[in-house]
């Protein structure tokens, strides 16, 4: 849906009157197109721990210039794991203040740093846990598109950054901000091909004949999988289209009958042998008051968005059908973290999505398997082209970016963690949001 206050806020009059009203001041953000690489500009590197000079070989092995003495930089990368102490905070002032202007529209900013529980003393982790303030308030800061994101990197896997690195550094991120993102220790195999990933790779998209599922099923696509495409059969025409579009295959399937998950693995099985990716993209809204709320609206939205994915991973797992190496990502929702008024029902299924990654994350880390879920805030999508206009108006503006998301920036999280090389990623939760005000 278009979102005409941003498209007139970017006009040369437009800037003037929200500038002398003092009115949000969305700017356009710079997104990925097929060919760009996924580090445009000059990085500069900072900090004195483990992790700054393994970042800037990997960057400069990227092609990335991280030697400039002198703005405009297209990020700003600070390795704060040698801070072991609250007076070592210091060094993030002496960094980010010289050159806090110095980031161009779009910017990057990414501070690396040692989880408070992997810590060697309290004192270490009291100042590591420092470093979340921080970030997100210089997510709310910077302003013009910047993003800002706090990488907690486990000792050992210093080798297994350059994944969540390149995709924080790219535009695939343009309205991911204010997050906190934990690599651990885990073999990461880069891909022989940056521009496709997914090369070789079998991916499902359960959701996918419209929205934020077919935005997934492209992106998917583009990087290299070969995409099922699974939907209800009362959206077979849409489905088939994506399916086409993106030269993968339709699996018409109610993910809610009791035989669903046996007929989906039966389906894979015999046409595909394997899965490497699964995506619970899949969900309803059935909005009402808990008191007004009917006992069907309540079972449906909590089977479809949350009991279906237990059954599909207990049975995919069960049939051995996702490898090491395979990757499970799954859609929450902000809803599941801040909560909403009118959706007990659709806010407890969001929540129980984080609790299910949480708690699969351990076991399946065994097997080589990662999970992880996306909580999108307000995308543009036909669900938010019905609210009523001052909601969506609030949903659009109260973020750092001052406007929606688009479901391409769900998809484009979901391929980074989809990506072979972010076997260190595992257990995550990540907003898309835009940094969104509330539940942050």
């Amino acid at each position: 849906m278009s979102d005409r206050y941003t498209s007139f806020a970017n006009t040369p009059a437009g800037k003037a009157v929200v500038k002398r009203l003092g009115l949000p001041e969305p700017v356009r953000l710079r997104r990925y197109r097929p060919g760009d690489p996924d580090i445009e500009g000059n990085v500069l590197v900072g900090g004195a721990g483990r992790l700054a000079e393994p970042v800037r070989k990997l960057l400069q092995a990227n092609g990335v210039n991280t030697d400039a003495a002198e703005g405009p930089y297209a990020g700003l990368v600070f390795d704060a794991t040698g801070i072991t102490d609250s007076t070592g905070l210091r060094a993030l002032y002496d960094f980010f203040h010289p050159v806090a202007r110095s980031l161009r529209p779009c910017g990057r900013v990414i501070v690396l740093g040692t989880a408070p529980e992997d810590c060697a003393s309290p004192r270490e982790a009291t100042a590591q846990r420092a470093l979340e303030g921080f970030v997100r308030s210089v997510g709310k800061e910077f302003g013009r598109g910047t993003t800002a994101q706090l990488g907690y990197v486990a000792p050992g896997a210093e080798d297994g950054v350059e994944s969540t690195l390149r995709f924080l550094l790219s535009a695939k991120s343009a309205y991911v901000s204010g997050q906190v993102v934990r690599v651990g220790r885990a073999p990461a195999s880069q891909p022989k091909d940056a521009t496709l990933p997914l090369e070789g790779k079998v991916a499902l998209v359960t959701g996918a004949a419209r929205g934020i599922g077919e935005a997934i099923a492209h992106v998917l696509a583009r990087d290299g999988a070969h995409v099922i495409c699974l939907d209800v059969p009362a959206a077979g025409e849409p489905l088939s289209k994506v399916a086409n579009d993106v030269h993968g295959s339709a699996l018409q399937l109610d993910l809610t009958a009791a035989d669903a998950p046996q007929r989906l693995v039966d389906h894979v099985k015999e046409r595909h042998g394997r899965l490497d990716i699964l995506v619970h993209n899949a969900g309803i809204t059935r909005d009402k008051t808990l008191a007004r709320m009917s006992e069907d609206r309540w079972n449906s939205v909590l089977d479809i968005n949350l009991s279906s994915q237990e059954r599909v991973n207990d049975a995919v797992l069960a049939a051995d059908l996702l490898p090491a190496g395979g990757r499970i990502v799954t859609v929450s929702s902000m809803a599941g973290i801040a909560g909403n008024r009118g959706q007990t029902n659709y806010a407890a299924s969001k929540a129980g999505v984080i609790g299910l990654v949480q708690s699969y994350a351990p076991a399946l880390a065994d097997k080589g398997i990662t999970i992880n879920a996306v909580a999108p805030g307000f995308i543009e999508t036909r669900m938010t082209a019905a609210m009523p206009l001052m909601i969506r108006e609030a949903g659009r503006r109260m973020n750092s970016m001052s406007q929606g998301g688009l479901p391409v920036d769900v998809a484009e999280t979901i391929a980074w963690f989809a990506s072979p090389g972010s076997a260190g990623l595992t257990g995550n939760v990540v907003r898309v949001c835009g940094q969104s005000l509330l539940g942050a």
